[in-house]
């Protein structure tokens, strides 16, 4: 699973979106090369983990929302109001339990990957107007933060998030 989700190019792949019968996800993130998108969208390196049976909830009433990707609809983004923290449950592939705080952009990924142990695509989080091809985020939307499309789109922000 590692193998492919690096050859996409992705930062997470779960069990179900390759056929895989499992309750599982691998997740890793190099974080990002610009210091302004690392700070604002909290991106640090998250190492390789393996997830199984993984569940989450919020651990704070704060949301971010950011563009977001699914190597399961290729070639497409929309923004997505996720937990800044969220608490994660699940097992390692020792069977050693899990349970954990993950906070800014590795909680999206682990968030985004456990939702589709679910079924939950990003698209049913997605705020639909701002569902735009991957170059069109590249060559509009590509800033650090969301304010700039969300104005010019029409859509709203979380409340009290300064993204």
């Amino acid at each position: 699973m590692r193998a492919t989700m690096l050859a996409a190019p992705g930062v997470g792949l779960a069990g179900p979106q390759v056929g895989i019968g499992l309750s599982m996800f691998v997740a890793e993130d190099p974080g990002s090369l610009d210091p302004e998108t690392a700070e604002v969208r909290q991106r640090s390196p998250m190492p390789l983990r393996v997830v199984l049976n993984a569940d989450y909830t919020p651990a704070t009433s704060e949301n971010v929302a950011f563009f977001e990707g699914c190597l399961s609809i290729p070639g497409y983004q929309a923004v997505v109001a996720r937990p800044r923290e969220i608490e994660l449950r699940g097992q390692d592939l020792n069977g050693t339990p899990i349970a954990e705080v993950v906070s800014g952009w590795s909680a999206r990924i682990v968030a985004h990957e456990t939702d589709h142990l679910e079924g939950v695509m990003f698209l049913d989080k997605a705020e639909m107007r701002s569902l735009s091809t991957n170059t069109s985020v590249a060559r509009f939307w590509s800033q650090p933060s969301t304010q700039k499309a969300a104005a010019e789109l029409g859509f709203t922000l979380p409340s009290g998030m300064l993204m």
